[in-house]
């Protein structure tokens, strides 16, 4: 299998499109081949995968778990289409602070690779989607915050506007109260 990685404005943010053949029958992808995606430059190990459906409007984000339980995901859309997020925590980068954006569908199953010392959210466009990801750590509740959605100094120009949220997410930090304590830095944990 031929995978190919593009670099995106926010090092070590990576998007990944794997070979997807489609035939009258439908379509065939292999979604982790990890001996093919360690020739790509993506040794990962993953611990655990989750999947979560949501409805137009809804945003999930912008999550992120600290060092005393990181992980990194591997993001793809499986139904509908989504508006996906990441954001780059680690003081010290020529990027902290900055976020980029890509549509994720089912049409394409373009996925997005969010290392450690990013948030990570996303947006549903359609009626109904579906998103999986495989993670590097497993999820710790103790570890995991929330980076408002809507923070202004941030800036994310969400698609839809007056989204369908978590209480949690309802209550997430700003990025002022991030910078006083930081999570993460440039230089790794």
């Amino acid at each position: 299998m031929k995978i190919t990685v593009t670099r995106t404005p926010l090092p070590g943010v990576l998007l990944v499109d794997t070979p997807y053949n489609r035939d009258p029958r439908g379509f065939f992808l292999e979604a982790w081949h990890e001996r093919d995606y360690a020739l790509a430059g993506l040794a990962l190990h993953f611990v655990q995968e989750n999947h979560s459906g949501s409805e137009r409007g809804v945003l999930r984000g912008l999550h992120y778990q600290d060092l005393s339980a990181p992980l990194a995901k591997l993001v793809r859309c499986t139904q509908g289409r989504i508006f996906d997020v990441v954001v780059d925590l680690r003081v010290g980068s020529p990027a902290f602070g900055r976020w980029f954006s890509v549509e994720l569908n089912a049409e394409d199953a373009r996925q997005i690779f969010v290392p450690v010392g990013f948030a990570h959210g996303f947006q549903a466009l359609t009626e109904r989607v579906e998103v999986q990801y495989k993670q590097t750590g497993f999820y710790t509740r103790s570890a995991e915050t929330s980076i408002a959605w809507d923070d202004p100094e941030i800036g994310v120009s969400w698609p839809i506007a007056d989204p369908i949220l978590s209480e949690r997410d309802r209550h997430g930090i700003s990025f002022a109260q991030y910078r006083r304590a930081p999570a993460f830095t440039a230089e790794g944990p």
